[in-house]
C-alpha cells in the first residue's frame, strides 16, 4: 500500500475541482465575472481548445484534445503503477495525473473544460484557469525542480554504470 500512498492525492484534488467548477456553472452565468482584488477575479469561462484555447475554432481540437489527455492519463497512471520513480517525481507526475482526471472529466461530461480563474494587471491578462489546471502546472514545475536541484534529480541525470570507465 505504501508503493501507491502518493495516489491517494488525485481524489482530493479531483474533488476540489470538482467542486470549485460546479459552484462556477451552479452560480454564475456563462461569461459573468466578479472581482476578489484589483488584480484577481471570477470568472465563467469555457475553454474547447487546449492550452490558453488553443485550436478551440477547429473540430479536429475537440478530438485531439480529449485522445491526448486520455493518452497521458493512461500513461501516467500505468507508469506510476508499474515503475517505482523517486518520491518527488512520483509527487510531481501525481499532480499532474489528478489535473488531467480532472480536465477530461470536464471534456467528456461538457465538450469543454470550466475556466473561472482570472488574473489580471493594467489591461494585461493571464488566460483563465482552474484547479485542475493548477494542479498540472504545480506538478510540471516540481517535476523540473527535482530533475534541476535535487539528488533525486542528480541521480537521473547519472552516466549509467555501463558507460563509466
Amino acid at each position: 500500500m505504501q508503493r501507491y500512498a502518493h495516489l491517494l492525492l488525485v481524489p482530493p484534488i479531483f474533488a476540489l475541482d470538482r467542486w470549485t467548477k460546479s459552484l462556477i456553472l451552479d452560480r454564475l452565468g456563462y461569461g459573468d465575472a466578479f472581482s476578489i482584488f484589483p488584480w484577481l477575479a471570477i470568472v465563467h469561462g469555457r475553454n474547447t481548445g487546449g492550452i490558453f484555447g488553443f485550436m478551440a475554432q477547429r473540430d479536429i481540437g475537440h478530438v485531439i484534445f480529449l485522445v491526448i489527455p486520455i493518452a497521458v492519463i493512461a500513461a501516467l497512471a500505468y507508469y506510476l503503477a508499474i515503475y517505482r520513480p523517486p518520491l518527488w517525481t512520483r509527487l510531481s507526475l501525481t499532480f499532474v495525473l489528478a489535473g488531467a482526471i480532472g480536465n477530461i472529466y470536464d471534456r467528456i461530461a461538457y465538450g469543454y473544460v470550466v475556466d473561472f480563474i482570472l488574473v489580471h494587471y493594467q489591461g494585461f491578462q493571464w488566460p483563465a484557469f482552474n484547479v485542475a489546471d493548477s494542479a498540472i502546472t504545480f506538478g510540471i514545475g516540481l517535476w523540473l525542480f527535482t530533475q534541476l536541484f535535487s539528488k533525486e534529480g542528480a541521480r537521473m541525470r547519472a552516466r549509467p554504470r555501463a558507460a563509466r570507465k
